[in-house]
């Protein structure tokens, strides 16, 4: 019996492992490392947040981006964005130095039972512990839009489901959507010789300021304070007060989920765009079939007018919507004991564990709970501590027979359940 099981192996799943182990908890860890930027991430994009900003979490902060980046020779500096593919690199760094080696099986199945949880793996082993971290990432949670649903994959694709956009090459591609994604991936499609536009519904697209410098006059600082979201007050308190946030009215939070640090492209991407991308504002897709030669796409204007385009592929860079519902490799019962907000996301206690006790959850899922901030890997760096004291707590407060004491207090299980096939 494992005092827990991190299943996911991203930013938060590391991190999460790197503080489990470093109190003391018999602990597995199961993903493909860095899954997600490795594999749903087409070459050339950068990360959007600043390289201070993105580091995953250990508890003495030996592990960080800069520190690799000085091994390796690059630049980690304020206003340089970072190469996915650098940081995806830096996470398998994370991974061998701060982490219990990582079983890479995917987990199909995490049920509950009168003493906590089995997760099964892909090959069929079951395996036993009292509390689960669920650090999924962001793929559970794909959104595209109704009028595109249905449609098959060779004419609509979603922005997270390309590690390479090379063939698009000489083709005419769609871009829906008004963010980073949709905009960076635009911008790639345009440089490789794709004929693309971007269709989105706000009136105007929006672009973050070139960030303020590192160092400049105090007033300045007090104005408007450095983030791991960005300049100002606002994004301050979403960045590093996430314990605060949570204890904002519900309706509050969910309106700051809602509409806090929207759909905007980073400020380095701009030009990229703006130089070679076709840019229709302010429509939406209302309906879409298949044609020869691709698909048409019906169109309305938000002064209610109606327009088409035909176009070979359509790539929806629209989002994830953390629903609990969306949470398949929960067994049905165990999903449908978890309370949710309005907004369908589950309910989390002040450790990041769910309604059903021994269940914690991580990233993206605990946005409408947490803050803006946990959309991004600057979240991990809150939430991996805050959820292994959770985690401790739960442990202390259902001690099992058999158990030996845990490092300051409570107990532990003295050896590892057999795993069974």
């Amino acid at each position: 019996m494992y005092d827990l099981l991190v299943v996911g192996a991203g930013p938060y799943g590391l991190s999460i492992a790197a503080h489990a182990a470093a109190a003391g908890l018999n602990l597995r860890v199961f993903g493909r490392p860095m899954a997600s930027w490795r594999d749903h991430m087409p070459g050339g994009m950068f990360l959007k947040s600043e390289p201070w900003a993105s580091n995953l979490s250990d508890p003495g902060g030996r592990w960080r981006l800069d520190a690799y980046c000085a091994e390796q020779g690059l630049t980690a500096r304020h206003a340089h964005p970072i190469p996915v593919e650098a940081f995806a690199s830096y996470g398998l760094w994370f991974a061998r130095n701060a982490v219990p080696e990582v079983d890479e099986r995917t987990v199909t199945r995490v049920s509950s039972g009168p003493d906590g949880f089995t997760a099964v793996t892909e090959d069929g082993q079951a395996l036993h512990a009292r509390t689960v971290a669920l650090a999924v990432g962001v793929m559970p949670f794909i959104e595209v839009p109704a009028a595109l649903r249905g449609l098959h994959p060779t004419l609509v694709t979603h922005s997270s489901h390309h590690s390479d956009l090379g063939h698009f090459q000489g083709k005419d591609v769609t871009v829906i959507g008004g963010g980073q994604a949709a905009l960076e991936t635009a911008a790639l499609l345009a440089e490789q010789g794709t004929r693309v536009r971007v269709l989105a519904r706000a009136e105007r697209l929006r672009w973050n300021d070139v960030p303020p410098p590192w160092e400049r006059p105090w007033w300045q600082s007090v104005r408007s304070p450095h983030s791991g979201l960005g300049p100002g007050w606002r994004n301050w308190f979403y960045s590093e007060r996430p314990g605060l946030y949570r204890r904002l009215p519900q309706a509050t939070r969910s309106r700051i989920a809602a509409t806090a640090l929207g759909p905007a492209g980073a400020w380095w991407v701009r030009d990229r765009v703006e130089r070679a991308v076709d840019l229709l504002p302010g429509r939406e897709v209302t309906a879409a079939a298949a044609v020869p030669g691709g698909l048409r796409l019906d169109l309305a204007g938000r002064d209610g007018s109606r327009h088409f385009l035909e176009t070979e592929h359509v790539i929806a860079a629209t989002g994830f919507k953390a629903h609990r519902d969306r949470l398949g490799l929960l067994s049905a019962e165990l999903r449908g004991t978890l309370a949710a907000l309005p907004d369908g996301s589950p309910v989390l206690g002040h450790g990041f564990e769910s309604s059903h006790p021994g269940l914690f959850l991580a990233g993206l899922v605990t946005a409408s709970g947490f803050g803006p901030a946990m959309r991004f890997v600057h979240g991990a760096t809150f939430t991996a501590p805050t959820l292994v004291q959770g985690v401790r707590r739960r442990l202390r407060s259902t001690p099992v027979r058999g158990s030996v004491p845990l490092p300051g207090g409570g107990s532990r299980s003295g050896a590892p359940s057999p795993v069974s096939g």
